[in-house]
């Protein structure tokens, strides 16, 4: 009954990277499709290759599966798998990062990408009634400066894209080395994001916070680590995208049932629950919600509550927001 109920349960997901959602099954079909060579034999080689030990192991192999992605349709079959799936699963919102940089440094136009991920997100709404939204994401391994060029580049389709992000190597590249490219963000009307917090310590919380001046901190586990932050993210309603299965596969905790998800929660924060890169860490949306419900034995009240989070910490429009919760309301009570 539980599983039924998270299937159905009216949720956002404002943390998906799309390039991870890439499954071995489309990787294969688009390097035959565009003659690109990848370095696995088959489908269970590539899926063997997911042992992670850190991010950086897993950036390695994301980077190389993302080199098959070369034409606007291939951006789109990308987008429309991770709707289809995520529809299943009672998504009704989806806000999706994008990392154009790891596209463009192979000489793959930015229109390529964002046109193909734009049309596939009017087939989700058309199909499924699916709203999403764009946060285009910065690598920060690269410099402040490639940042900027990126950012000058997505000119055209600024009115599409809703947040600009920050992700890739956290630990030596904090916060503070994109705060002026964050401002310059602001200043077009953007929404800013940046993951803090997995394996980069309390301070980039911090950073994220008051020199970013993000309005959503992506991950943000090691906040537990320091009470003051605590004290500050659940006074402020700062909403942390928290991906469990990610955090498994990437030894941010060594057990599921070690997850702190509970404790975020009873400690006042505005957690939700969200795949990252679902292809890659074993499961969407509502395997995330299963895995710790069944590890922290959450129940309903508390698994509605990270679904009313993850409304209330989207870009949604408020009267989107207000609907979307009536109808979650509406649910939890016939449930």
């Amino acid at each position: 009954m539980t599983e039924d109920f998270i299937a159905a349960l009216p949720k956002a997901e404002p943390h998906l990277h799309i390039e991870g959602s890439l499954e071995p099954e489309l990787m294969f079909a688009l390097a035959e499709r565009n003659g690109v060579a990848i370095p696995y034999a088959s489908v269970e080689a590539v899926r063997a290759a997911y042992a992670f030990s850190n991010l950086q192991d897993f950036l390695d192999i994301y980077y190389a599966g993302a080199d098959v992605l070369r034409t606007r349709a291939d951006f789109h079959d990308l987008a429309a798998a991770y709707f289809d799936r995520a529809a299943a699963d009672g998504v009704v919102h989806a806000e999706i990062m994008f990392d154009p940089q790891t596209h463009t440094a192979r000489g793959i136009p930015f229109a390529e990408v964002i046109e193909g991920l734009l049309s596939a997100m009017a087939e989700a709404e058309a199909r499924h009634g699916m709203t999403s939204a764009l946060i285009m994401s910065f690598l920060r391994h690269l410099s402040e400066e490639e940042a900027f060029a990126t950012l000058e580049e997505a000119t055209p389709w600024l009115d599409r894209i809703t947040a600009v992000g920050l992700d890739s190597s956290e630990v030596g590249h904090p916060p503070e080395k994109f705060a002026r490219v964050f401002a310059a963000a602001r200043a077009k009307g953007l929404k800013l994001v940046a993951h803090a917090g997995e394996e980069g310590p309390p301070e980039y919380v911090r950073q994220a916070l008051d020199l970013l001046d993000v309005d959503r901190i992506d991950h943000g586990n090691r906040s537990l680590e320091d009470a003051a932050l605590v004290a500050r993210l659940a006074d402020e309603g700062m909403t942390l995208t928290v991906c469990p299965l990610s955090n498994l596969k990437l030894c941010v905790v060594d057990r599921i049932e070690d997850h702190p998800i509970d404790a975020m929660l009873a400690q006042g924060l505005r957690a939700t629950i969200n795949s990252d890169d679902p292809a890659y860490f074993g499961g969407y949306v509502a395997d995330n919600y299963r895995a710790v419900a069944a590890a922290r034995g959450l129940d309903r009240q508390a698994l509605a509550t990270l679904a009313r989070n993850s409304f209330t910490g989207s870009f949604l429009p408020p009267d989107a927001v207000v609907a979307h919760l009536a109808r979650l309301d509406a649910f939890v009570a016939a449930a």
